[in-house]
């Protein structure tokens, strides 16, 4: 595990979540896909953001980054992890999710969808070219 990914959170009313991480809480929206049941807010400059999600069944969740889902996964599941379900497509690159013996719902994910030549810093927050 290299660092924090982000933070999941259900949302049943994803407007509401919004007006209340947004207008109550202040943070600042860092993407917002309510077409797809999600909404990001920055915390501070950190690069790791709370996401809301509408989907149903949702749990709360905490996803690490590491430099290769497949490997991490079969490196887990060789120490006893029961995966929720095998490596997945997202926008960035690969997830899986797993739970914790008191099931917390936990999550990794890599950014090996990202255009070539183009790394992540995730200390910075920021992109940049190799």
């Amino acid at each position: 595990m290299k660092d924090y990914d982000n933070f999941f959170l259900p949302a049943a009313d994803l407007s509401r979540g919004k007006e209340f991480y947004r207008d109550v809480l202040g943070l600042e929206v860092k993407f917002d896909f309510s077409s797809k049941g999600m909404t990001a807010f920055k915390v501070g400059a950190q690069e790791p953001a709370i996401i809301l999600t509408a989907r149903q069944n949702s749990r709360p969740a905490i996803w690490f980054t590491v430099d290769d889902v497949h490997e991490e996964f079969e490196r887990l599941k060789a120490r006893g992890v029961t995966f929720l379900t095998p490596p997945f497509q997202i926008a960035t690159g690969l997830a899986a999710e797993f739970e914790d013996p008191f099931g917390n719902r936990l999550g990794i994910t890599d950014y090996s969808a990202r255009p070539s030549g183009v790394s992540i810093d995730r200390r910075a927050g920021s992109r940049r070219d190799r």
